[in-house]
């Protein structure tokens, strides 16, 4: 594992337990939890369920691709983020994928692919409507969902995994993420493709991730969001125009100002005001397709 990798892993699950302390559980909520998915890994193929107390029948679905740089996060650090989701009346899907540099791309995608399965499978046993899927996923995350997105209305683009026949998002949520990879433009984080990978980040396996270059008319409509502190704030300006050519609907939000610029995935952190804003308006916006 390359350095910088190393130093994700250790820096990040400090700030990130800095960031959920004192979280509870809330009181409305019903989760059901460590579910395996999968039969390759154990450790990682695992998810959460979580559901509105009280609210009986089928539930719009929303499947949570959470970020890490590839590299690092599972479904523990997302448990709070995405029990807020459900709480507006959708039951939620917390996955943990297979990581970098431990397994390389296209791992993670083929994990995507099981956790779809596995929803439509067991829609009757947790109450999923499965006519109505959401998706959001922030930064490598956000990464992830938009060129999965892209793998299952692309007809004519074939990918290194396998894609979940009758699984389709209705609309996604697109946070801090980044959709054009170029070394230019990645700063530090493609240090982490030599990772995430296997032959380190050649002109071909970068075209190959960069979502831009797939999306066509039958993209899934779009929330995307940023704020002046996230370190690709930048990202949706190579995004945005690709959707307008191909006719996609998509709503584009910046949280927060200069004086106050928040940070990358601020909207995980459920002490902020701005947080709950924008998972507000992006379950808003979900609900327009119910």
């Amino acid at each position: 594992m390359g350095e910088y990798a190393s130093r994700i892993r250790i820096d990040w699950a400090a700030n990130d337990a800095k960031r959920d302390a004192g979280l509870t559980t809330p009181e409305d909520i019903e989760r059901f939890d460590d579910l395996t998915y999968g039969i390759v890994d154990p450790k990682w193929q695992k998810l959460d369920v979580y559901r509105p107390k009280n609210v009986k029948g089928k539930l719009p679905v929303i499947l949570n691709v959470h970020g890490g740089g590839w590299v690092y996060g599972d479904k523990e650090l997302y448990q709070y983020y995405c029990m807020s989701l459900a709480q507006h009346g959708f039951a939620v899907v917390n996955y943990s994928y297979r990581l970098a540099p431990e397994y390389q791309y296209p791992s993670s995608f083929e994990d995507t692919t099981v956790v779809a399965y596995w929803i439509l499978d067991h829609a009757e046993k947790y109450g999923f409507d499965t006519e109505h899927i959401f998706g959001v996923g922030d930064s490598a995350g956000a990464h992830m969902l938009s060129l999965y997105a892209a793998a299952l209305t692309n007809t004519a683009d074939a990918v290194p995994y396998p894609l979940a026949k009758g699984f389709a998002f209705q609309a996604i949520a697109l946070n801090c993420g980044v959709y054009h990879m170029r070394p230019e433009t990645m700063g530090d984080t493609v240090q982490l493709m030599k990772d995430f990978l296997p032959k380190g980040g050649t002109e071909e396996e970068f075209h190959e991730i960069s979502p831009i270059h797939f999306i066509t008319a039958k993209f899934p409509p779009c929330f995307i969001m940023t704020c002046p502190g996230d370190f690709l704030n930048a990202a949706p300006e190579e995004l945005i125009p690709v959707l307008k050519k191909n006719g996609v609907p998509f709503i584009y939000r910046t949280y927060g100002s200069l004086e106050h610029p928040l940070c990358h995935v601020f909207h995980c952190n459920m002490h902020l005001a701005e947080a709950k804003l924008c998972n507000d308006e992006e379950c808003r916006f979900f609900q327009e397709f119910c």
